[in-house]
């Protein structure tokens, strides 16, 4: 996830966003603003590795060397002056080990407790103490939000006069999807820098190195995010199985999605729908190939079943009958006639 030994970047498409930060040698606070997929959290650590960097003499403004012992650190998540705040969650997904100074897991150990999806203020306020502490490698120490969007409330007031004021040496590095779902006293105190959407050509030819094939097929499924693909492909994903989706879900084959979690197979059927209908009004599809899709003849009846799994998608955590769920989310594929009540599906 970040500079290795030889240098190399994490991510190619980070290079010019990462020089923009560190061109801002005075800032103490930086918001890093990237869709999902496309390499924020990389972006950060680099940044905070390039920051800590002993390669060189303090504020140099180059990147992380990737050999030094405090990047090795770093790479190792075990960098003194570093913390990063992950929600419990998140901290699962990664496989980052609950007590890691990353993760917000004040007491994952203890409860049996749903890992909790928020960065609650107790975490908070840990790291700030940290923060005023000495500095243990000379280089000053960087606390890394990600993403900030799971700061709730109470935890994102209790950053504000840190964010503000830091101690002396002390920088944060925050991420978000969507600036606006921030608080604008969270905003206004931080540099803020767009990663943009990754090059076409620069994401295919990353994918390729990934071991995906046709990468072109892949990117376009998840709208140009290189890391969302990469992850789908890691799920079986490939290209020939996402050009069979627009035929399974017309033949409601519930079995092409056996092996999917709800969320995929709900932003699955939502691309196909978006799909139908840009073709059905006379426009382009986005995610799939104009070949694999059909005009729809009832577009009101399209555009309520894309309302139910609209519904469906802001509903992912109740604990759904999954395998009946897909059913019946197939069956209104059928003359877009309505399936079982959805409600009665639920254990």
């Amino acid at each position: 996830m970040v500079v290795t030994e030889d240098g190399k970047l994490p991510l190619p498409w980070l290079a010019p966003t990462l020089s923009q930060a560190l061109a801002m040698d005075k800032s103490h606070a930086v918001l890093f603003h990237a869709s999902a997929g496309d390499g924020a959290l990389q972006l950060a650590l680099t940044l905070a590795q390039s920051w800590l960097c002993e390669s060189g003499p303090a504020g140099r403004g180059r990147f992380a060397c990737g050999g030094c012992g405090a990047c090795r650190q770093v790479a190792a998540r075990a960098h003194p002056d570093l913390k990063v705040l992950l929600p419990e969650s998140l901290s699962s997904e990664l496989g980052w080990m609950a007590g890691d100074n990353e993760a917000d897991a004040s007491d994952s150990g203890k409860s049996k407790r749903k890992p909790s999806r928020q960065i609650r203020i107790d975490a908070v306020r840990a790291a700030i103490d940290w923060m005023a502490t000495t500095s243990s490698r000379g280089r000053g120490k960087v606390m890394l939000i990600h993403p900030a969007d799971a700061l709730n409330l109470q935890s994102a007031n209790a950053l504000l006069k840190t964010l503000e004021e830091p101690p002396q040496g002390a920088r944060l590095i925050l991420t978000t999807r969507d600036p606006e779902h921030l608080l604008p006293t969270v905003r206004s105190r931080c540099q803020r820098l767009r990663l943009p959407v990754p090059d076409h050509e620069l994401a295919r030819q990353w994918l390729g190195e990934q071991g995906a094939e046709d990468a072109d097929v892949l990117l376009r499924a998840v709208d140009g995010h290189p890391l969302e693909a990469a992850a789908q492909v890691a799920l079986g994903m490939t290209a020939a199985r996402w050009n069979a989706l627009p035929g399974a879900v017309r033949e409601r084959r519930a079995a092409y999605f056996a092996d999917w979690p709800l969320p995929r197979v709900v932003d699955g059927l939502l691309k196909f729908v978006h799909d139908t209908l840009a073709l059905t009004v006379g426009g382009s599809p986005r995610y799939f190939d104009a070949a694999a899709l059909r005009r729809s003849p009832d577009l009101p009846g399209l555009l309520a079943w894309k309302a139910e799994l609209t519904r469906i998608a802001r509903q992912s955590e109740h604990p759904w009958s999954e395998p009946l769920l897909v059913e019946a989310m197939l069956c209104s594929t059928r003359g877009l006639a309505p399936g079982p009540a959805l409600d009665t599906l639920r254990p």
